[in-house]
């Protein structure tokens, strides 16, 4: 199963946090699974490091993609389909990296790994809890 893990998620792998749902833990920590990063969340942590949001971020973020290859998780780009699609989200959703994710796993059909309920409004598969 293909996952694409929200931003929190994949920070929260990242870091061993204990936030992390034990069935989406299970879920990317599956071989059978191939978790996704997509750009969008890879600029959103950038940015949040850059503006010195979340403490500790500047070790993920300096070497970004060996940390991801070091997980071996995919990379899912962003897509002129993908953006169009969160532009027709922008009323019912203001986080623009959340559309984005919106937008990619509606397209891209693959379950939407995140704690965010407000996710399932959208259609979205989300996996957080089983």
């Amino acid at each position: 199963m293909r996952l694409l893990l929200d931003t929190h998620v994949w920070l929260w792998w990242m870091m061993g946090s204990a936030r992390l749902a034990p069935p989406a833990r299970a879920a990317i920590a599956d071989p059978a699974n191939e978790p996704l990063v997509s750009a969008a969340s890879i600029l959103e942590l950038l940015e949040k490091a850059r503006a010195g949001i979340l403490p500790g971020l500047q070790r993920l973020t300096a070497d970004i993609e060996s940390e991801i290859d070091e997980e071996r998780f995919g990379r899912l780009p962003i897509t002129t389909e993908h953006a169009a699609r969160a532009e027709t989200l922008a009323g019912a959703h203001d986080d623009l990296f959340d559309r984005l994710l919106i937008a990619q796993a509606l397209i891209e059909n693959v379950e939407l790994v995140s704690s965010e309920r407000r996710f399932d409004a959208f259609g979205v598969r989300r996996l957080w809890e089983g």
